[in-house]
């Protein structure tokens, strides 16, 4: 049963996105350009940017612009913060009536590229949220991409459609149970350096 906080269930994204090279600017700006927005919101400021609308059409964009940054081959990281249920939360509310069609998703799904992550849950509010983050990181193993719990998050590991999948589904998972859910991701590609065994 989902339970509604707000005037509707609109998914928000804040992230920020950190390309390791001379050419950052021109990184950043190119991958905005390239993805497809028109089914969700987005403000951009001199920190970060935000997209907001139904869960799909968040998750899709969120995993395109990872991809197409990615896909420079440069190093870089999207870290940011997903969230459902937030009181007073309705600006915005008219995308919630796009079709469920994901714009990006013929643009981005041959590009496979590993995409270590940290990732976060915090179901809000509830008195069983251990419960439901252990059962989160059963969906994760599950999917074959939980690699392990480590300081102040769950490690996954596998090619970033997988990834992606996993994140959406223990968000979709914990909105189902709880009112107010925040998800921390913070998502790399092509490191130099190798995950230490």
């Amino acid at each position: 049963m989902t339970e509604v906080c707000g005037t509707s269930r609109i998914v928000g994204f804040r992230f920020s996105l950190y390309p390791m090279a001379d050419e950052f600017v021109d990184i950043i700006l190119s991958t905005l350009q390239q993805v497809d927005t028109t089914k969700v919101w987005v403000k951009t400021d001199d920190i970060s940017t935000v997209i907001r609308g139904k869960m799909e059409h968040v998750f899709d964009v969120a995993k395109a612009i990872y991809l197409i940054a990615a896909n420079t081959e440069k190093h870089v990281v999207l870290n940011g913060t997903f969230s459902i249920g937030c009181p007073g939360d309705s600006d915005g509310d008219v995308y919630m009536s796009e079709d469920d069609v994901r714009m990006n998703e013929d643009k981005v799904k041959n590009i496979h590229i590993e995409a270590p992550t940290q990732f976060a849950l915090y179901p809000m509010n509830n008195e069983n949220y251990m419960q439901i983050i252990a059962d989160v990181v059963e969906i994760a193993k599950q999917q074959d991409t939980f690699t392990g719990g480590i300081h102040y998050a769950s490690r996954l590991d596998g090619d970033a459609h997988d990834v992606f999948t996993t994140l959406e589904h223990a968000f979709n998972y914990t909105q189902e149970k709880v009112k107010h859910v925040t998800m921390t991701v913070n998502i790399s590609a092509n490191s130099p350096s190798r995950k230490k065994k």
